[in-house]
């Protein structure tokens, strides 16, 4: 059975995009903004990097505070599972 998928155009660094996903379009719009966000204060700092690597770095970036707020989130589970917490 196939799922309901929103579609919906972004624009991020002045480039359209269509995306299609399950969450709701203010939210695909929001992420949409934030990428948009980290390009442009790369570009700031790196203004003769093409677009490809800008948006590598903004790439880069991203994951880096993903896999920090990752392993802080890990760090607080296993806090809570030792003062007998469970998650699940």
């Amino acid at each position: 059975m196939a799922e309901f998928k929103n579609r919906i155009t972004v624009s991020i660094y002045d480039q359209q995009y269509t995306i299609i996903g399950e969450d709701e379009p203010g939210h695909i719009r929001y992420v949409a903004g934030l990428v948009d966000e980290r390009i442009r204060e790369i570009s700031k700092y790196n203004s003769g990097l093409d677009t490809s690597r800008k948006a590598v770095l903004a790439a880069v970036n991203i994951m880096d505070d993903y896999v920090k707020l990752k392993e802080d989130f890990e760090i607080l589970l296993h806090k809570l599972e030792a003062e007998g917490y469970d998650h699940d």
